[in-house]
């Protein structure tokens, strides 16, 4: 296959970008700084500033303050035929009387390009497409106008292409193909990709670099296992999958472990990860790094364990859900892989293991009810 030229990349930077609408506020003096080449995703729920975001980079908002810089070219000013972008949309957008071969020509034909037959053909076999040509947007699959839309963004050589939640109008399995299908495209043309999504598992997927977003501003910029594994704010770690949090005090350190208490036991994390002696922070732990055993089976030297009881459980398929509640009436969640092994019945009780290694930490807020102390015995 014959890999399209890359345009020459540009870094880009908002720079206190800000957009109100009225009394609202939808972006809010936000600073992003994109590296040339990179797969970038704003993610967030709706109403969090994401696609406004985007729509400000194309042209199609005007920011109310701040700035939007692609290398040394101030974009903020422009309209959007002159900005140096492109940008797929959710609905494709295709025209419905051209076919496939003149969808993707007519940014070409519109910029004056005479021969447009090379260019056509390279885009078309970038997005696996080529014998297509003269189909119409009705006559083939989503993924495939999809994949059309792409190659008509793309054979103008952009310096940066947008992505405004492309994949909402797919299907589960289709929309898993095309998530693979954009992360190789973006590998062998080597342009800035800039994707919104509300969708996890999407941006993680996709994406080197992941802007959490939540009411107009950042919360957490970093790679998708960074957000994942230590995510700075309790916003990151229930929007990007779930989190179990336990507020605890640090009372001293072990080695290179602090020790923590929480209602009549301790855990451990790594020293490393958390303040002063006598702050209380939540330790944070997914379902899926929880081990459920048996009250009297034997744990292993250097986890942590609590005791709990089963309230509830799920099947999902590749795992089973458990909901299980604490001594001191707190809910967690713990999945455990379906592994011919049978299902822990509601009402037993359980020890949950964890490696210290594999919680992180957050500072305490009133979110968060803390565990009781036990009463001292008299």
């Amino acid at each position: 296959m014959t890999t399209p030229q890359p345009s020459e990349g540009a870094e880009l930077r908002l720079i206190g970008l800000t957009k109100r609408f009225g009394p609202v506020t939808a972006v809010d003096n936000l600073h992003l700084q994109v590296a040339s080449g990179a797969f970038i995703a704003l993610l967030g729920p709706s109403g969090c500033g994401k696609t406004t975001t985007l729509r400000m980079v194309a042209g199609l908002e005007d920011p109310t303050a701040g700035q939007i810089l692609l290398g040394d070219t101030d974009l903020t000013g422009l309209k959007p035929y002159r900005r140096p972008v492109n940008t797929v949309f959710q609905s494709y957008a295709l025209f419905p009387h051209l076919d496939i071969y003149e969808n993707v020509a007519f940014g070409l034909r519109r910029s004056g390009v005479k021969d447009v037959k090379a260019q056509v053909g390279q885009m078309l076999e970038l997005v696996q497409l080529t014998g297509f040509e003269r189909r119409r947007p009705s006559q083939v699959s989503g993924g495939q106008a999809q994949r059309v839309a792409l190659a008509r963004a793309l054979v103008n050589h952009p310096k940066m292409l947008l992505l405004d939640e492309p994949l909402g109008a797919l299907d589960l399995k289709l929309r898993r193909e095309m998530q693979l299908t954009l992360k190789r495209i973006q590998e062998e043309v080597r342009i800035t990709f800039l994707h919104v999504t509300h969708d996890q598992e999407e941006a993680m997927t996709m994406a080197d670099t992941i802007a959490v977003m939540s009411s107009g501003h950042i919360e957490q910029l970093g790679h998708p296992e960074e957000l994942y594994e230590r995510p700075r704010t309790r916003f990151v770690a229930n929007f990007l999958g779930q989190s179990n949090l336990l507020r605890t005090t640090v009372s001293g350190r072990n080695g290179d472990l602090a020790v923590l208490r929480i209602a009549d036991t301790t855990v451990a994390v790594p020293a490393d990860r958390v303040p002063s002696s006598g702050s209380e922070v939540h330790v944070g732990v997914r379902p899926e790094k929880l081990d459920l055993v048996a009250a009297d089976e034997a744990v292993p030297q250097g986890r942590n364990a609590l005791e709990a009881v089963v309230i509830d459980t799920s099947f999902m398929g590749t795992s089973t859900q458990y909901l299980v509640r604490t001594g001191w009436g707190q809910e967690l969640t713990v999945f455990a892989q379906n592994r011919h092994t049978e299902v822990v019945a509601p009402g037993t009780l359980v020890r949950l293991t964890w490696r210290p290694e594999h919680a992180f930490v957050l500072e305490a807020d009133a979110e968060t009810p803390a565990a009781p102390r036990p009463a001292p015995v008299p």
